[in-house]
C-alpha cells in the first residue's frame, strides 16, 4: 500500500501531482485524510492548512481508539469494521475513522454504553433503529460536532446488539461474529457490500489485509457462514485489479463453490417470505423529545399507540416509521400527545 496504488485507484496520473492527488481525494469524505497522511509520508511540502487537518484526523482516531477501550471496559462493547482494521494499516498511514462501530452483548450494555456516551460528550443528535421483530435488535448512533465542524465529519459512534445487520430480505440478521481478527475483518468488510458498492476505500482496507496468514478453505467456509460469499467474491474480484492479492487469492479461489449454494438461499428465503405478513425489516426512530437519563433503565419500551408505536429509551423517546425522517407533522403531534399521556399515568 503506497501512493502510487492512490493515484491509480483515483484514476490520477502521476504527472499531475499530489495537489490534483488530494483534489480527487476531496469527493469522498473518506479520503482526505489518508491521502495527507500517504503524502506526509512521502515528505511532499504541505502547507499549515493541510497539516492542521492531519493533525485533527489524528486526534479523531485517536480519541475513538481511547474511547472504544473505555467503554470496552466499562460496558463490554467491542469495535468492529473501521478501527480493527485501522490496526492492520502501516503505521505512516492513516484509515478513515468517520464513524467508530461498536457492538453490545446485550441491550443492557448496549444502552449504558449509550448513556456514557451522551454523558461524556456534547451529543447534538441520537438515532435509534430497531432491526428485525422477535426479537428485535437496536442499533444507536450518537454525533456531536468535530472540531471544525464544517472541514470534518462529525463525531459519529454507532453501538449495536447486532454484529451484522443482514439486507432484511435473503440475509437475515447475525447477531454474533466470532472469528480471527484479520477474518472478522473481511467478513465486516463484505457486509458492506449488501447495502452499497465498493468504495476505493474497501480496496485499500484489503490491501491492508493481505499480508495476515488467512488459511484458504476456512476462511471461506467462515465467510459463507456468515451468508457473504457473494459480496466477499466481488470485493476480492474488485481488489485484484488494483492489487496482488497474496493469501486472499486463494480464499477467492475457495470462495467459488460457495456462490451457487448462497444464491439459492437467498432465492428461497425471498420466495418463503408472504408479502402480507411481512412487517419492515427496520423501524426507525423519529425523534420527539430528550429526556433526563433514565438511569434505571436497562432496556427500551416500546408502547404501541394508534398512529405507530412509541419506543421510550433511557436518553430519548421516539416515534417509529418504516423509513427514516418519514413522520408527518401529525404523526408527530399525535405521538407527543401519546407520550403526555404516558407521563400522567407515570
Amino acid at each position: 500500500m503506497n501512493t502510487a496504488l492512490l493515484y491509480h485507484l483515483l484514476d490520477v496520473d502521476p504527472a499531475d501531482g499530489p495537489a490534483e492527488l488530494l483534489h480527487r481525494a476531496r469527493g469522498s469524505r473518506r479520503l482526505p485524510t489518508l491521502v495527507l497522511s500517504a503524502l506526509a509520508g512521502d515528505r511532499v511540502r504541505m502547507g499549515e492548512p493541510a497539516r492542521a487537518e492531519l493533525r485533527r484526523a489524528r486526534d479523531r482516531a485517536d480519541r475513538y481508539t481511547r474511547l472504544a477501550d473505555d467503554l470496552a471496559r466499562s460496558t463490554g462493547v467491542r469495535a468492529l469494521r473501521g478501527l480493527p482494521l485501522a490496526g492492520y494499516y502501516p503505521a505512516d498511514l492513516l484509515r478513515p475513522l468517520d464513524v467508530l462501530d461498536l457492538v453490545a452483548p446485550g441491550e443492557a450494555a448496549l444502552w449504558q454504553a449509550v448513556v456514557r456516551l451522551v454523558t461524556d460528550h456534547p451529543v447534538e443528535h441520537i438515532e435509534v433503529t430497531l432491526l428485525g421483530d422477535r426479537p428485535h435488535h437496536t442499533a444507536v448512533t450518537v454525533l456531536w460536532p468535530a472540531e471544525d465542524p464544517l472541514v470534518d465529519p462529525w463525531y459519529r459512534v454507532r453501538v449495536t446488539t447486532a454484529a451484522l445487520d443482514g439486507d432484511g430480505a435473503g440475509v437475515p440478521v447475525r447477531p454474533y461474529l466470532v472469528a480471527d481478527d484479520h477474518v472478522e475483518c473481511l467478513i465486516a468488510l463484505a457486509e458492506e457490500g449488501l447495502r452499497r458498492p465498493f468504495l476505493p476505500v474497501d480496496v485499500l482496507d484489503v490491501a491492508a489485509l493481505d499480508r495476515q496468514p488467512f488459511e484458504p478453505a476456512e476462511t471461506a467456509a467462515v465467510v459463507a457462514a456468515y451468508r457473504l460469499a457473494p459480496e466477499a467474491a466481488a470485493l476480492l474480484d474488485l481488489a485484484a485489479t488494483y492489487l496482488p492479492l497474496g493469501p486472499l487469492a486463494l480464499v477467492r479461489a475457495s470462495l467459488e463453490a460457495e456462490l451457487a449454494p448462497e444464491s439459492r438461499r437467498r432465492t428461497e428465503a425471498a420466495a418463503a417470505l408472504r408479502p402480507a405478513a411481512l412487517r419492515p425489516a427496520a423501524r426507525h426512530g423519529t425523534l420527539l423529545r430528550r429526556t433526563a437519563i433514565r438511569h434505571d433503565w436497562d432496556e427500551a419500551l416500546l408502547a404501541p399507540v394508534p398512529d405507530g408505536p412509541l419506543l421510550l429509551t433511557p436518553v430519548a423517546d421516539y416515534l417509529l416509521t418504516p423509513a427514516p425522517d418519514s413522520a408527518t407533522q401529525e404523526e408527530r403531534a399525535a405521538g407527543l400527545r401519546a407520550l403526555h399521556d404516558w407521563d400522567a399515568l407515570c
